[in-house]
């Protein structure tokens, strides 16, 4: 039964990492203007690293464990083929940790009226592009509404397959 699910599975944990990359850029583009952090000095860029929960598996085992090997149903068929179907399910769950960026990733903007402006009227804002930020917000809404899509072609073609 779990193969059936293995689907939704892996589109739910794209879905997860999508949302979450979500928030990590609605919480830059909120504190492109913050100067001042609990750690001290500016805001910096946070974003989301993804990987694989499997990342230290070689390709050729991930592809040698997610293909069928054919079925034999009688004894007069091809010898030397297992006799029922043995296939090993994959799913993939991807994994996300945020990483902020360096303690020089700031630009300098001269604003001597500022409070946190330096003696030399220079003021330590965060190094973020509003524009950056909106493309990578585009792209994670992208590919969350592509990981529903899935979601939903698989729910479809279940509730198929229990009408059959």
């Amino acid at each position: 039964m779990e193969g059936i699910f293995s689907s939704i599975k892996i589109s739910g944990s794209g879905m997860s990492v999508q949302r979450r990359k979500m928030n990590v850029v609605a919480e830059n583009i909120a504190n492109a203007e913050t100067t001042s952090t609990e750690e001290g000095g500016p805001y910096r860029r946070r974003r989301l690293e993804v990987e694989s929960a499997d990342e230290k598996m070689p390709f050729q085992t991930v592809l040698k464990n997610s293909q069928a090997t054919l079925t034999r149903t009688r004894r007069k068929h091809i010898a030397g083929f297992p006799s029922r179907l043995e296939r090993q399910e994959l799913v993939a769950v991807a994994n996300g940790k945020e990483v902020s960026e360096g303690a020089e990733s700031f630009k300098l903007v001269y604003d001597p009226s500022h409070p946190e402006a330096d003696a030399e009227g220079y003021v330590k804002m965060p190094d973020i592009e509003i524009i950056n930020e909106m493309v990578d917000m585009m792209s994670a809404n992208r590919a969350y509404e592509a990981n529903t899509m899935a979601v939903s072609a698989s729910k479809e073609m279940l509730k198929n397959a229990l009408e059959i």
